[in-house]
C-alpha cells in the first residue's frame, strides 16, 4: 500500500479510493495536523494534536493498513454543512456591507433579497450555474424580480450580478472559526455580466447650466447653492449635501470631502472657486450656522442635512421652469460630467485631484466627452508639414 505525498500544500494520503483512502493535512492557521476520511458516504475528520510530519504520515499509513482505527481512540467530529445563501448574504451583510455607504448599505440589502427569492434562501452556493445566471438575467429584465418589479437594462443587471460576484469571491477567501473556507471557489467565475452598448451619459451644456441657474432662487436657496457647488466643485451631489460648516475653509478658500459621503471612501480637500465661496456666504447668511451643522438642511428638519429625494424633485422642478426639455440621463450627475469635460485640457492627475475620482480610466470612460468646438480646435491647432 503506497501513500503520497502533496509537497505544496503539506497533505499525505494512503490507502485506496473508495475503500481506505486517509489522508492528514496541517491547519493552516496552527500548523497542527488534521486526520481526513470518509465514512458511510460522509467526509469526517479529527486533529491529531500534533505537529509532527512524520508521525501524522505513520498514522496514516496504520489507520490505512486496518492497523488502528481512525478516531485513533478519539471521538470524530462530522465536517459541519457548508452555508446556504441565505447564511452567506447574512454572514456578508454583519461584516462586510456595514463598512459601505448608507446608500450602497440600503442597495445591498435589496439586492441580496432579490437573488434569495429568485435562487431560495436555502440554495447551496456552490450550486449555482450558468443556468441560474440566465435566468436571473432574463427575470430581472422582464421585470418578474425586483424591488419595484419593472424591467430594468443591462446596466442595473451588471450592478446586481457584481454584487453577487463581490460576495462569493469574499466567500471563497473567507475562512470560518475552525479555519474552513466559507466556500471552496466562486461556482460563477469568468461568467459575462451583460454590458450596456449605449449608455445614457448626457452632459449638461453651458446654455442649460445657465438657464438652470437662472431659475434656481425660485425653486430654493438650497438648491440654488447646491446647483453652484455642483457646478464648480464636480462633486457627486451627495458629497454635497452632507457637507457641514467645519467642513469649509473660507479663510484658506478649500473644501474637505468625508470619505463616508463619497463613493470611493476617498477623503480629500479641494480648493474653491470664487463663484462657489459666494454661494457659500450666500449661505450662511441665510442658515447661519457653525461646527457640525448642515450646510444645506433639510426643510422640516434643520440639524439634518438636505435628502436626496428632494433634491432630486428640485432638480426637474428647476428644469421645468428653465424650459428644458425632459431628457432621460439629465441629472445632478450630468454636472459631474461637464465638469470633467470643461476640464479636459488639463492633466488628468489634477482633474482626479479636483473631482475626488481614484481611477483615471473611469474619467476616460465614463465622464470626458469632446464637444465640436474641442474637436475643430485640436484639428486647427495641428501642426502642417509646408510643401
Amino acid at each position: 500500500m503506497m501513500g503520497s505525498t502533496k509537497r505544496d500544500r503539506r497533505s499525505y494520503s494512503a490507502g485506496e479510493w473508495g475503500r481506505n483512502r486517509v489522508r492528514v493535512f496541517a491547519d493552516p492557521k496552527t500548523g497542527i495536523f488534521q486526520i481526513e476520511w470518509r465514512e458511510n458516504g460522509r467526509r469526517l475528520t479529527r486533529s491529531l494534536k500534533h505537529r509532527d510530519w512524520a508521525r501524522a504520515k505513520r498514522q496514516a499509513d496504520e489507520i490505512a493498513a486496518g492497523l488502528a482505527g481512525p478516531d485513533l481512540n478519539g471521538k470524530a467530529e462530522a465536517e459541519p454543512e457548508p452555508p446556504t445563501l441565505g447564511a452567506l448574504f447574512e454572514i456578508y451583510g454583519e461584516e462586510v456591507t456595514p463598512s459601505k455607504t448608507p446608500q450602497s448599505r440600503r442597495r445591498d440589502r435589496a439586492t441580496m433579497a432579490m437573488f434569495l427569492k429568485c435562487f431560495g434562501r436555502d440554495r447551496r452556493p456552490e450550486t449555482l450555474s450558468q443556468r441560474d445566471w440566465d435566468r436571473f438575467i432574463r427575470e430581472r429584465r422582464a421585470g418578474r424580480i425586483g424591488p419595484r418589479g419593472k424591467p430594468v437594462g443591462n446596466r442595473m443587471i451588471e450592478c446586481d450580478l457584481t454584487l453577487l460576484m463581490a460576495v462569493l469571491n469574499w466567500a471563497a477567501r473567507s475562512r470560518d472559526d475552525q479555519g474552513r473556507l466559507l466556500l471552496d471557489r466562486n461556482p460563477l467565475k469568468g461568467l459575462r455580466k451583460p454590458i450596456e452598448k449605449n449608455p445614457t451619459r448626457v452632459v449638461l451644456t453651458e446654455d442649460e447650466y445657465r438657464a438652470m441657474l437662472g431659475v434656481s432662487w425660485q425653486v430654493d436657496w438650497r438648491f440654488h447653492v447646491a446647483l453652484v457647488l455642483a457646478h464648480e466643485t464636480g462633486h457627486r451631489i451627495g458629497a454635497i449635501r452632507n457637507l457641514r460648516w467645519e467642513d469649509i475653509d473660507f479663510e484658506g478658500r478649500e473644501v474637505r470631502w468625508r470619505a463616508e459621503h463619497e463613493k470611493t471612501g476617498y477623503e480629500h480637500v479641494t480648493p474653491l472657486t470664487g463663484d462657489a465661496v459666494a454661494a457659500l456666504e450666500e449661505a450662511r447668511r441665510v442658515n447661519p450656522g457653525s461646527g457640525n451643522d448642515p450646510v444645506l438642511p433639510a426643510p422640516k428638519q434643520p440639524s439634518h442635512c438636505l435628502g436626496r429625494y428632494m433634491a432630486l424633485r428640485w432638480w426637474y422642478k428647476a428644469a421645468k421652469l428653465a424650459g428644458l426639455e425632459p431628457k432621460r440621463g439629465r441629472g445632478w450627475h450630468s454636472l459631474r460630467r461637464k465638469f470633467a469635460s470643461d476640464l479636459m485640457d488639463q492633466p488628468l492627475k489634477v482633474l482626479c485631484e479636483l473631482g475626488g475620482w481614484k481611477e483615471p480610466t473611469t474619467v476616460l470612460r465614463c465622464y470626458q466627452q469632446a464637444n465640436p468646438g474641442q474637436l475643430r480646435k485640436a484639428l486647427d491647432g495641428r501642426r502642417r508639414v509646408r510643401t
